[in-house]
């Protein structure tokens, strides 16, 4: 299975979560950049609100489970343990305050004005355009708890048969179209892999309206 674009994937993808379609209290959820444009196709056609989680890697004393910030639906988030990092070490608290500040900007330069989706006794359908190991979902999952949603739903096209156990261990449900081997990278399933700029994630977000 290859995608023409994200667009394609999103279709697809969107057909396969067909029971949540306008349903109250269902919200889709991209993981940004990448999975931008694929949910807001699976949000399109299934008349489902959109909002975005930014997230950015920040120490990785595991390499299969790195520590993150997020930014999720407007509200920022720390993993556990960074806190307690930074207050051991100067150097690594001012370099954390320099990658929150950023991903702030960047939540704001795709948000614009727009108010974030709240999560809190909703479902959750959380859209990647892909996953390889399943180590980046996992940390958005936690930081996507954080807000108490019902339940958390993750969504790929396409992912890494490795990585199924990974992401079905940190949500209640993950719906994946394919797990093709051997698999490389999430890029070879597209024949378009662009990725949105901020600009163009803010355009995504206000043509979707909110719920």
């Amino acid at each position: 299975m290859r995608f023409t674009d994200a667009r394609e994937a999103g279709g697809a993808l969107a057909s396969r979560l067909s029971d949540y379609a306008g349903r109250d209290g269902v919200v889709v959820i991209a993981v940004a950049r990448g999975g931008v444009g694929v949910a807001a196709e699976v949000s399109r056609r299934l008349a489902l609100p959109l909002d975005v989680v930014l997230v950015s890697r920040l120490l990785a004393p595991r390499p299969d489970d790195p520590l993150c910030a997020a930014n999720v639906a407007g509200t920022p988030f720390l993993d556990e343990g960074l806190s307690a990092h930074a207050a051991r070490d100067p150097a690594f608290a001012n370099y954390l305050a320099q990658a929150a500040a950023e991903l702030g900007r960047r939540a704001r330069a795709c948000r614009g004005a727009r108010p974030a989706l709240a999560l809190s006794g909703r479902t959750v359908l959380l859209v990647d355009n892909g996953v390889r190991t399943g180590s980046t979902l996992r940390a958005v999952a936690r930081a996507v708890r954080r807000q108490r949603p019902a339940r958390l739903v993750a969504c790929a096209p396409v992912a890494d048969a490795a990585s199924l156990g990974v992401v079905r261990g940190s949500c209640e449900e993950f719906v994946c179209l394919a797990t093709p081997e051997p698999f490389g990278h999430v890029g070879m399933w597209y024949a378009d892999f662009a990725r949105p700029s901020d600009d163009e994630m803010r355009a995504t977000l206000e043509a979707s309206g909110r719920g």
